[in-house]
């Protein structure tokens, strides 16, 4: 009932309302992407200088391991089933999503994987177990296999994180393809909603695939089988592919969202309708199909036959085309807008500049002669989190500010958002631009010491590293602020902001959308459809 009053634990834990799970999903993102960070500061620190500084090598490589799986499955996949958790059903006329038992009961799996992810390097502080997993956040046989039981830590992990993924993804297609406002037809939705669609479809396909390989793993661990043991007649190469069959669509995961939340921003801050939207439309679905058909462009120096380089170097390819027309979509709607630079636009710009260096490195990437020489250097790493950092992250703060004002009823701090989006920007890219120089002159990747001549890019990098991490405490801070008070929001947060979103109040009650809405065209987030 709309009067029933909720205490805090009936609130918070058992509730079944897409807000409040919205809510947790971000800040449990939030919480996090600080431990994730503290993380890539022990491993930047112990980079700062050559020579081993800080930390045993073993430690740095669980540091590796366990900042990546922290920061995929624990912040930017979390974030972004907050942010649809919360949206979607505003963004469609739904009261709520389809299933909000299950939604419930999603989120609450994610606590417990992670407190499995991390106990044996909690319990390492206590002298108990050989510290956390050690073999890259690829998990590649047979180094994963040759630490101690902390293997099995990691794998049930995956395993309860698949499973929050996947129940997840179901919820958000039964809701987006049963729960639309009456004239809500699927391509007038708000381009935020079709790329959910299509993510959560990538979700459901590619979760078993990863669960699958990390089974195998453990099962070559401890019940003796041979699956990856050349030894026993496996092949360890097999791991790599199922794991990546896994892993591309995983990247594609992480950035359609981050493409929706741009194609809601950039419209309304150039007050133009989005150019191109089927375009869009069809490019997201397109980049989704190509993913699953380019896996072993990671890799390219394992020994495939030269017909299957070249296949997948093309195929690789391909997917620029795609990529490049969502970017040409998000000029051209610039292009003569009336354009004001608040902190979700500076965020979104950021976000297209820097993402689409992240997509020249990737076909540098593609080439294959070049990618022998590229492989497992830092040039990947500098490609890899242009593409989740400056793509990814940068894409959840532009949602999170822009949505804020709607989800807490008050205006954040432009002037603090700003000076976060500048120290941010500055500090990312004196972060991970010089990767690019140090990977070119063939310094590896996930080494804890270096050759002496790679010392100057290793300590910009850090300082860079520490002054990123320091910023993100500034937006912690304003969104606690923004949550406390600040300037009454309207229930239009910005001046041309589309979407039915924006015709509900600021803050959203805790029920919306009791009796269906009627789309209107002024409500629509685009102007290309007809009535």
């Amino acid at each position: 009932m709309a009067d029933h009053k909720q205490g805090f634990i009936e609130r918070w834990f058992y509730s079944t309302n897409h807000k409040d799970i919205g809510t947790l999903y971000l800040l449990f993102a939030l919480v996090m992407f600080f431990i994730g960070g503290a993380m890539a500061m022990v491993i930047r620190a112990e980079l700062f200088q050559p020579g081993l500084q800080l930390v045993s090598p073993e430690f740095f490589n669980q540091m590796t391991t366990t900042h990546a799986l922290v920061m995929i499955f624990g912040a930017v996949m979390p974030a972004f089933v907050g942010l649809a958790n919360w949206m979607i059903p505003l963004q469609i006329g739904a009261p709520d999503m389809a299933l909000p038992r299950m939604n419930n009961w999603s989120f609450w799996i994610m606590p417990f994987a992670f407190t499995l992810l991390l106990l044996p390097l909690i319990l390492q502080g206590f002298g108990i177990g050989s510290g956390g997993p050690a073999g890259g956040w690829t998990l590649y046989p047979p180094l994963s296999l040759q630490s101690g039981t902390n293997i099995s830590f990691t794998i049930f992990a995956i395993h309860l994180m698949g499973v929050s993924s996947i129940m997840g993804a179901i919820n958000i297609i039964a809701t987006v393809l049963n729960m639309r406002a009456p004239g809500m037809d699927l391509l007038k939705m708000p381009i935020f909603v079709w790329t959910w669609l299509i993510t959560a479809f990538l979700l459901i396909a590619v979760m078993p695939v990863l669960a699958g390989s990390v089974t195998m793993l453990l099962t070559d661990k401890f019940f003796g089988t041979s699956f990856f043991n050349a030894a026993g007649g496996g092949d360890p190469v097999m791991y790599q592919h199922i794991f990546w069959f896994f892993g591309h669509p995983e990247v594609y995961i992480m950035i359609l969202p981050a493409f929706g939340i741009v194609s809601e921003i950039i419209p309304t801050f150039a007050r133009k309708p989005l150019f191109g939207y089927q375009a869009m439309v069809y490019a997201t679905a397109s980049i989704a199909f190509l993913s699953f058909i380019v896996w072993a462009h990671h890799m390219f120096t394992v020994g495939m036959p030269l017909g299957g380089e070249l296949y997948f170097m093309y195929a690789t390819m391909l997917i620029a085309i795609p990529t490049g027309v969502k970017v040409f979509n998000w000029v051209t709607t610039l292009w003569r807008g009336s354009i004001s630079f608040e902190t979700p636009m500076l965020f979104a710009l950021g976000f297209v500049v820097m993402f689409t260096i992240g997509g020249f490195s990737g076909l540098m990437l593609a080439i294959v002669p070049a990618d022998f020489q590229y492989h497992d250097t830092y040039f990947v790493v500098a490609h890899f989190h242009y593409v989740l950092v400056t793509g990814a992250v940068f894409a959840i703060m532009a949602g999170a500010y822009y949505w804020l004002p709607k989800w807490t009823g008050h205006m954040y701090s432009e002037t603090l958002g700003k000076w976060h989006f500048w120290l941010s920007t500055i500090f990312v890219n004196v972060l991970f631009f010089p990767q690019h120089f140090l990977g070119l002159a063939g310094m590896q990747r996930r080494v804890p010491d270096y050759n002496p001549a790679f010392a100057d890019f290793n300590m910009w990098s850090s300082i860079g590293g520490f002054g990123f991490g320091l910023s993100q405490l500034l937006f912690a801070y304003i969104v606690w602020k923004s949550v406390r008070g600040g300037a009454k929001a309207e229930a239009r947060s910005w001046e041309g902001a589309k979407g039915l979103e924006w015709t509900v109040p600021s803050p959203a009650p805790h029920h919306t959308f009791e009796k269906p809405p009627v789309i209107k065209d002024g409500d629509l987030a685009h102007g290309d459809v007809s009535h």
